[in-house]
């Protein structure tokens, strides 16, 4: 099984590009969008973490920039009825880090943005993730990636809600929530906020 490519972009289109290897061999290799939006242009180097799938009239590879994300789409596929494609769906839509918040949550409605989720499938595919949660959790070394936050739901919703409210965006103070509950997952949303906060102003100064 293919699981690492390194090569050169000969073309990239909407569902995927084509990648030649050192050894002169080109593989078609599906990416979600958001990878596809991050890869250097036609004859730039890009190295992928791949999933192959074998099935009986075709060897599919689906490729990704980071292992989280591969482990991520292997954990969407094991979930009844939801192959690939609409793995794919979903991870052009949301990195791993906002599936997880997502995950955390149970927002049902977020989730049936995705083309082809419906609400149906969302409350599957989140009554799944709850138990997967440990698999949705970056490596250590990958930098720049928040865990699950360990939180109960309702304090972390109300944290969100009151800094938004104090005028902050959502971009900017989701991860630091997620920060927070992983160092203190017994705060209540006050004593979350002043925390967030505090972050903030020490960035800022």
């Amino acid at each position: 099984m293919i699981g690492y490519l390194q090569g050169t972009v000969l073309s990239a289109g909407e569902k995927g590009l084509t990648l030649l290897t050192p050894g002169g061999v080109g593989y078609e290799v599906a990416a979600p969008t958001s990878v596809l939006a991050r890869l250097p242009g036609k004859g730039g180097e890009v190295a992928l973490f791949v999933h192959t799938q074998v099935a009986e009239k075709a060897i599919d590879l689906f490729g990704f920039l980071e292992a989280d994300d591969l482990e991520l789409f292997r954990t969407l596929i094991s979930i009844d009825k939801l192959g690939p494609k609409k793995a794919m769906a979903i991870l052009s839509m949301f990195d791993a880090e906002h599936l997880r918040e997502i995950a955390f949550r149970e927002d049902v409605t977020t989730l049936s943005t995705v083309p082809g989720i419906g609400p149906k499938s969302a409350k599957q595919i989140l009554w799944f993730l709850k138990d997967k949660v440990s698999k949705l959790t970056p490596s250590a070394s990958v930098p720049g990636k928040a865990a699950a936050p360990q939180g109960p739901q309702g304090e972390y919703l109300d944290t969100l809600a009151g800094l938004k409210s104090l005028g902050y965006a959502e971009d900017e103070i989701r991860p630091l929530i997620l920060e927070v509950f992983d160092d203190e997952p017994d705060l209540d949303a006050a004593g979350a906020i002043r925390a967030v906060l505090k972050k903030i102003n020490a960035a800022r100064s």
